[in-house]
């Protein structure tokens, strides 16, 4: 049986801080739990205050006792019907027809109010024609929407309503239907870049599962050729009674063997080092969830000219470390930024830095936790450094994380690269 959004999952190891959190909820998101739920609908009850007009006629002592009691039924139907409308949005997938239940509901009441008991119930039309643009799917909601205000008009123009309440309530049924009509369509757009960014960062995994295997290929597929041919001449070494031949052999096959293996260390190394582009799309992930904003250099995916591997490694580890904190310790945060930067040193030496800063609570005076001091050290070991304090204004925690940048000449890069590269076209086994 599938559970329900409103049931909680267990938390998973560092997520016990987002559930502070827990009682915000991103514009199209599905909501996780019942404090979410009741935050949602106390945001939308607000606009209830619209229902002044039905309020004040039912009030002000112009009808009798029963249709006073009627209409305090029909507004309490009316309004139970929208809050059950947004609940179930939230809770429900969006083809459950209990939705169009609730619409057509609402149509009902604000139909039967207009008639029954005056001008000042067309203002449940505005509600409905809100409702009507939620519902429908985004190519049928405009036409929905002027459906719903060309039903107002005319309950307007029978009831023979003031060419004020004309302007004042059936205009803004129009409108707000048609706000809510792109307020949608926003709302499908963040849902499907939230989606994109899940996919690019699959892709990126993907694309290093590949690498390492074409990288498993080269390496193997000439070291264990060359041992399978080597394995065959010291056995004809040996049949043909030529021992020091084939202890010859044998030690070749030791030669490649080890050869082979720390080729393969050194694959399986880079591919567990992370890389800047992975890392942002895991850190888009892991700030969402706890209800963070991230605003990112869009060329933080670009690599430095003359940033070494290690070095890139080493920034990339600082901006998982600097994410972790945001996410474990920065409670009330609300916005991450992270920006790419180069910087000279006094001794003439260039720098590249990453800078990640969050609006939160601040550094306080702790002192600096293992995974820092963590970073700090792996930084030292590519001849970079570590610093950390009080954001911009004295407010949130900055991380700054600085790795020299090497020049590196082109020819020598690319004669580097091949003399990096496992195995050359000459090497490759077919």
């Amino acid at each position: 049986m599938p559970k329900s959004p409103l049931n909680r999952r267990p938390a998973e190891p560092g997520e016990e801080e987002q559930g502070r959190t827990s009682f915000t909820n991103i514009p199209g998101a599905p909501v996780e739990n019942r404090r979410q739920l009741v935050v949602k609908l106390s945001w939308m009850s607000l606009w209830m205050v619209y229902l002044a007009y039905p309020v004040k006629d039912l009030a002000g002592g112009r009808h009798g006792t029963g249709a006073t009691v009627a209409g305090g039924l029909a507004l309490a139907v009316f309004l139970s019907a929208y809050l059950t409308l947004v609940a179930s949005r939230s809770t429900k997938p969006a083809q459950w027809r209990g939705h169009h239940v609730s619409v057509a509901v609402m149509t009902v009441l604000a139909l039967a109010t207009s008639f029954g008991l005056g001008e000042a119930w067309l203002t449940l039309f505005t509600y409905t024609s809100v409702c009507v643009a939620v519902v429908l799917p985004p190519r049928l909601g405009i036409p929905g929407v002027a459906a719903a205000t060309v039903l107002a008009l005319v309950v307007a123009l029978l009831i023979g309503a003031e060419a004020d309440t004309l302007a004042a309530i059936v205009l803004p049924c129009f409108l707000s239907g048609l706000a809510m009509t792109g307020l949608q369509r926003l709302i499908v757009t963040m849902r499907e870049l939230r989606e994109a960014r899940a996919a690019i960062a699959h892709l990126a995994a993907s694309e290093e599962r590949l690498r390492l295997a074409r990288d498993l290929h080269d390496l193997l597929g000439h070291s264990l050729s060359l041992i399978t041919l080597k394995s065959e001449l010291a056995g004809r070494f040996m049949d043909q009674d030529k021992p020091e031949a084939a202890r010859a052999q044998v030690a070749d096959i030791e030669s490649v063997a080890r050869q082979s293996l720390i080729d393969v260390r050194e694959a399986v190394s880079g591919f567990r080092r992370p890389t800047l582009p992975v890392e942002l799309a895991a850190a888009r992930t892991a700030l969402a969830a706890a209800q963070v904003e991230l605003e990112a250099d869009p060329a933080l995916g670009d690599s430095w000219p003359g940033l070494g591997t290690e070095e890139a490694g080493a920034l990339a580890w600082a901006l998982r470390e600097a994410v972790t904190n945001v996410v474990r310790h920065g409670e009330g945060a609300t916005l991450c930024t992270v920006t790419a930067d180069r910087s000279w040193a006094e001794d003439g030496e260039r720098y590249a830095v990453l800078e990640v800063a969050d609006n939160g609570p601040g550094p306080g005076k702790s002192a600096a936790g293992n995974g820092l001091s963590g970073l700090g050290e792996r930084l030292a070991l590519v001849g970079g450094r570590l610093v950390t304090g009080p954001g911009p204004r004295g407010r949130g925690f900055r991380l700054r994380a600085l790795v020299p940048l090497r020049t590196v000449p082109q020819e020598s890069a690319g004669a580097a690269g091949a003399a990096r590269t496992p195995a050359g076209t000459a090497r490759t086994a077919g």
